[in-house]
């Protein structure tokens, strides 16, 4: 069978089993069509909800002696992940090359793949990441409903707010020719009020960034009602932010009462045809533009109340022009409010400089705010005291492709 045919079977194969199988039959499966196109082993990473460590996911038959765990920062398949390229990792006298694929669902990272060969050209890697690509769609098919992919993607117990959280959330990335949108959310396991949201509607990027008050619960309950009225109100046709957040504001009251329970947020609008940035400031801190890898501008708005005060102040529908490149930053408190040990702030003049810099060093937009995440962690000794959210979005006009994500 030559490698063309060998490729072919197996990916239609696999894609025709896939269907009737559960996530922990997957490893099994991927080995048995594998070998059709010459790879003789196949291993399944998948990444950690804080993108730190690289777990394998096991099978009925366990791939024995195999290192179950490996640390994104510290390996070759963390590597791999990080820059989103194929990594090969020689081999011994008798061993195979062991080749590390990204795993990725369009642009979402999910993790990586570990495969053996013997041998390795061209072909052979186009169809590793081919591979990939199918397996990726496979697992996020099969996540929703798996018991045993959220324990294999957790460090440690979820609190009941964050649970909610995660599971309202859409992906941490998308990307197009035109945008690339990346998000982080912490303290994973216990956040409580924070919230992201974004949307494509035809040329049309939907932006959102909440902070209800509270930690706890009732904090994760608010900010479900306010994505879940955000999203209801844009898909019965209201397409201007300020109705969209009064629309908001109305739902919050006419289920807490005024006054009871308040949501501070951004609402915004990137136009991906021609650049123009709209948005509404409901009492929030103002989004902030990085501009040529340097230049930063904080993108000032006459702030309405908090939606569910009800305090009557207008809400200002306000625009910026952004030029390709731009990045826009919508953020939680809890990101540039983290203290460290000695009490001072990590701050917005950190903040920025941190995106600059990895802007200088071509890092990718979602392994930039990975590092952030890991960045604000660090200087608060690995402990959060308030949710902290950051939805970064890149805009490039035409010409870009996703891929170079």
């Amino acid at each position: 069978m030559d490698a063309a045919h060998g490729a072919e079977r197996m990916l239609i194969g696999l894609l025709d089993a896939g269907h009737h199988v559960a996530l922990e039959q997957v490893p099994d499966l991927v080995d048995e069509h594998a070998l059709y196109a010459g790879l003789d082993e196949v291993l399944i990473y998948l990444v950690d909800l804080q993108q730190s460590v690289l777990r394998l996911l096991i099978g009925q038959a366990e791939h024995g002696g195999e290192i179950s765990e490996l640390r994104v920062d510290t390996t070759l398949a963390g590597r791999a992940f990080q820059e989103v390229r194929i990594l090969c990792q020689p081999g011994g006298d008798s061993d195979p090359d062991r080749w590390w694929v990204p795993l990725l669902d369009g642009t979402e990272r999910l993790g990586v793949l570990g495969i053996s060969a013997t041998a390795a050209d061209e072909q052979t890697e186009a169809h590793m990441r081919h591979l990939a690509s199918l397996i990726a769609l496979i697992v996020v098919s099969k996540r929703v409903f798996s018991d045993s992919y959220a324990r294999l993607v957790r460090s440690r117990p979820m609190n009941v707010a964050a649970e909610m959280q995660w599971n309202l959330m859409p992906p941490l990335t998308f990307a197009n020719q035109d945008v690339v949108i990346a998000a982080v959310l912490e303290p994973a396991y216990e956040v409580g009020g924070d919230a992201f949201d974004y949307a494509i509607d035809g040329q049309t990027v939907c932006l959102a960034l909440f902070d209800a008050m509270g930690h706890d619960v009732a904090a994760g309950l608010t900010a479900n009602l306010a994505v879940a009225a955000c999203r209801n109100s844009r898909r019965q046709g209201v397409d201007d932010l300020s109705g969209v957040s009064e629309a908001i504001e109305s739902v919050l009251i006419d289920e807490f009462g005024r006054g009871t329970r308040f949501v501070t947020g951004v609402l915004a609008q990137l136009n991906m045809s021609t650049g123009m940035f709209s948005w509404v400031n409901r009492g929030h801190h103002p989004p902030v533009v990085i501009r040529g890898g340097r230049w930063v501008t904080v993108l000032q708005c006459p702030p309405a109340h908090p939606m569910g005060l009800d305090l009557g102040l207008p809400v200002t529908l306000c625009q910026e022009q952004l030029e390709p490149g731009d990045r826009v930053l919508l953020y939680s408190d809890g990101i540039t409010e983290a203290r460290n040990r000695h009490g001072q702030e990590f701050g917005i003049d950190r903040f920025t400089d941190f995106i600059i810099r990895a802007t200088a060093d071509a890092l990718p937009v979602p392994e930039t705010l990975r590092r952030l995440t890991r960045n604000v962690l660090n200087y608060h000794d690995g402990r959060l005291q308030d949710d902290a959210t950051v939805l970064l979005t890149e805009w490039h006009g035409t010409g870009y492709s996703p891929l170079s994500l």
